[in-house]
């Protein structure tokens, strides 16, 4: 994993939240599902770990360090990353260039209207205007049946203090408050908070906590 970028207000998950976050996303998941991660890299380095096999030589022998459960997880869906630092290239079509300040400077932007079935946000900042872009993008993106019984799942990982815009901005997807309080590897002054349009087995709403 690359080194956190601050002039890009990059802060990574700690293990364990990025574990939580990708088993969430992943729960269910068939050959046509499609996971948009925006702007949360190391999200999108812990779903690729649970999904692929990686190996690495130690002693001149083959050592496994993390090994795909194929039964829990018998298909791989598409991953898009969206994310402003060109270093996440190496992933190639995983990759797309993303700047919220530009949300439609993409190569083909309307192959991506309603392709998403999962969703998770990370805004890089902690402004109204910032949210307001990515939730707008984030909705352009949604699967055609959100808001049914099979809706896009959404994630949004963000500050504390953007709780009630949280709400405003993706209320009508069902997003609440949840309990699940993300923490990062090297901690933030900013209290996180997880907020879901679902309740699983890594966190409730906390309206029913």
């Amino acid at each position: 994993m690359f080194a956190e970028s601050w002039q890009d207000s990059q802060f990574w998950y700690s293990d364990q939240t990025a574990t939580i976050l990708a088993e969430q996303l992943l729960e269910g998941i068939t050959s046509d599902s499609r996971i948009a991660v925006v702007s949360a890299p190391s999200a999108y380095v812990q779903l690729r770990n649970l999904l692929v096999s990686l190996c690495s030589l130690r002693g001149g022998k083959r050592l496994i360090v993390v090994q795909n459960d194929k039964e829990r997880y018998p298909v791989r869906p598409k991953l898009t990353l969206f994310e402003i630092d060109e270093r996440f290239e190496v992933f190639k079509d995983d990759f797309v260039m993303y700047d919220f300040k530009n949300p439609l400077k993409f190569d083909d932007p309307g192959t991506l209207k309603g392709a998403f079935d999962r969703i998770i946000c990370d805004p890089p900042f902690l402004s109204e205007d910032c949210q307001s872009k990515v939730r707008w993008l984030a909705r352009q993106w949604q699967a055609p049946q959100a808001g049914s019984e099979g809706s896009t799942k959404l994630i949004l990982c963000t500050g504390e203090r953007m709780e009630s815009l949280a709400h405003k901005l993706y209320g009508k997807a069902g997003l609440q408050t949840t309990t699940f309080l993300p923490e990062h590897t090297k901690g933030l002054s900013n209290e996180f908070r997880c907020y879901a349009n679902f309740e699983c087995d890594g966190w409730k709403w906390t309206a029913n906590a």
